[in-house]
């Protein structure tokens, strides 16, 4: 698939490596055309960098890697709001939280994931890849990675569900992009538990599949 990265960072880089691995084009854009250019570089596997414009045309995928205070103006370069990204899947692994507390900065009732909807008319929106951080992808594991995924295009889904697999996980669709805020919570947990010295996993009870659970 051709894919366009936005964003430079550490999710970026490792998930560009990923897909770059799998046989997918990646092009990588972003605030700084000399970090796009390094990391394309570093990715190799025939990625390129390109204009924040350039990246998102004409293609199958578009990972949106940035800081939650930057989406807006990412997506403004991007042309958005002239639908430029209409029709495309966009996965938004953003988290939109008080860093450090975990706790959701997005209105009550509403969700990261929805706002980047409203800021990319006619674009597909996934929540995806937004739970691990950069570093898992890539390692080797134990065991496989669920990544919880929701969203409103099955195709836009579909697509998605085959850049996790690539990346070395397995995809659980939970429902459409209203369960975003669910998934939103759940990081801001894991991000709350983190920042205060806990393991995260140690405050999830292990419920084998297929089981249900008992208030």
């Amino acid at each position: 698939m051709r894919i366009g990265i936005l964003g430079t960072g550490t999710l970026a880089g490792a998930l560009g490596g990923c897909w770059t691995r799998a046989g997918h084009q990646v092009t990588v854009a972003g605030r700084s055309q000399d970090k796009a250019r390094l990391l394309a570089a570093r990715l190799g596997g025939g990625a390129r960098a390109a204009t924040v414009g350039e990246a998102v045309a004409e293609v199958d995928a578009v990972l949106l890697a940035v800081a939650w205070d930057g989406v807006a103006d990412i997506l403004r370069n991007a042309g958005s709001g002239t639908g430029a990204l209409a029709g495309t899947t966009l996965i938004d692994p953003t988290n939109a939280v008080d860093h450090g507390v975990g706790v959701l900065i997005t209105p009550p009732g509403g969700s990261g994931a929805q706002r980047v909807a409203e800021l990319a008319p006619g674009a597909h929106v996934v929540k995806a890849f937004h739970l691990f951080p950069a570093e898992r992808w890539g390692a080797r594991a134990d065991r496989p990675v669920t990544v919880a995924i929701c969203g409103d295009d099955p195709n836009a889904l579909r697509v998605t569900e085959i850049l996790v697999r690539d990346a070395g996980g397995e995809a659980a669709v939970l429902g459409g992009l209203g369960r975003a805020r669910q998934l939103e919570e759940a990081a801001g947990f894991v991000i709350g538990l983190a920042f205060k010295g806990f393991d995260p996993r140690a405050a999830v009870p292990h419920v084998p599949a297929g089981a249900s659970t008992v208030a």
